[in-house]
């Protein structure tokens, strides 16, 4: 069940990077030419949101009881978790770059329900998406990161 999870959160990085990529784009043309604030553009933030979520929790998961959870594994002796590089990244810094991106995620699917010029809301939308962004981007564990961190691009890869 484990490996299935971690797979499923694999590939939902995808997911989320695509919708996190059509999102930045209607947030950017509806902000440049001045757009009226559309239902489609809720819609797909609101899809954006819904897969970070989703993956956020099986992510939480992993690190809470995964095949390395902080829970259900054991530092070996005289290993400090700051020091080693695996879990200082798969306990730490993976979780909370996450953590914060889909902060992100949340705030820029909030500008939607706001009462705000449809210009303010494409604008500030569109920085916390790029910010996310950023954020996901820096916090996957992309395989040119180099061991023990890397992972494949495609599950199970």
């Amino acid at each position: 069940m484990d490996t299935g999870l971690l797979h499923l959160h694999n590939l939902l990085r995808w997911v989320i990077l695509i919708l996190l990529l059509v999102s930045i784009v209607k947030a950017w043309s509806g902000w440049q030419n001045k757009k009226v604030f559309a239902p489609g553009d809720k819609k797909t933030w609101l899809f954006t949101m819904i897969a970070g979520h989703t993956t956020l929790l099986l992510g939480l998961y992993q690190w809470a009881a995964g095949r390395y959870g902080f829970f259900t594994t054991t530092l070996p002796e005289g290993v400090s978790m700051m020091k080693d590089k695996f879990y200082r990244f798969y306990w730490v810094e993976h979780p909370l770059t996450m953590i914060l991106a889909i902060v992100f995620l949340t705030l820029a699917h909030g500008m939607s329900k706001k009462s705000v010029s449809d210009e303010v809301k494409y604008r500030k939308a569109f920085f916390y998406f790029l910010i996310a962004l950023l954020l996901i981007l820096a916090g996957v564990p992309w395989p040119f990161r180099g061991e023990p961190i890397a992972r494949g691009l495609v599950p199970g890869m």
